[in-house]
């Protein structure tokens, strides 16, 4: 069995997470079955800046993990500026190992949104959920400041992250998405994991 235990930001990943870990897992034909943990929802300032915080949250994660020998999942947004994931993501790999070192980790850092992925594969959500049906991916996905906007401005409905979320992630085509280099890096990780248990 393949167990994964996410630490996420938003509401909307609350649902959205397990979804798409679950469509990845079937989409790589997975022999293993998945299980994931409900997710763990943290405030990104407190969990990025304070010790504290980011220990008891990994912490819970890695107390579900470990029992089935499976991975913490840190996904977070990387949207300020400041915060390059290249850097930030080996730092907070090495400071999760320092909380507990008997579980894998996947640290994930979405640039500069989650909904980047959405965007991405937006030709596949075309016509539905208030989107026109001839929709395209902007060409620089990552350059888009405001991915939640970029979705509202589109839509004839409001974005809401907590009811789309789960929606896109159902919906979505992961090929198209994997047009978002972050969203690509991600299942390229969680594939690594689901080929070293099969």
């Amino acid at each position: 069995m393949v167990f994964i235990a996410p630490i996420v930001e938003g509401h909307g990943e609350v649902e959205a997470v397990p979804v798409l870990l679950h469509r990845m897992a079937v989409h790589e034909g997975a022999y293993a079955p998945l299980r994931v943990n409900a997710p763990i929802r943290v405030k990104c300032g407190s969990f990025l800046n304070d010790d504290a915080y980011f220990q008891k949250h990994v912490a819970l994660a890695a107390a579900k993990a470990a029992p089935q020998a499976g991975h913490v999942l840190i996904l977070l947004d990387c949207d300020d500026a400041k915060l390059c994931p290249a850097t930030l993501g080996p730092k907070l790999l090495a400071k999760a190992k320092e909380v507990r070192s008997d579980v894998g980790y996947l640290v994930v850092l979405a640039y500069r949104e989650f909904e980047t992925c959405f965007i991405a594969a937006v030709t596949s959500l075309g016509g539905s959920y208030g989107l026109p049906l001839n929709m395209a991916a902007p060409e620089y996905l990552e350059g888009i400041r405001d991915a939640k906007g970029w979705l509202k401005d589109r839509m004839d409905c409001a974005y809401d992250p907590i009811t789309h979320q789960h929606r896109f992630a159902r919906s979505i085509d992961l090929e198209q998405a994997r047009g978002a280099p972050s969203f690509d890096r991600f299942y390229r990780r969680f594939r690594s994991i689901v080929d070293a248990t099969g």
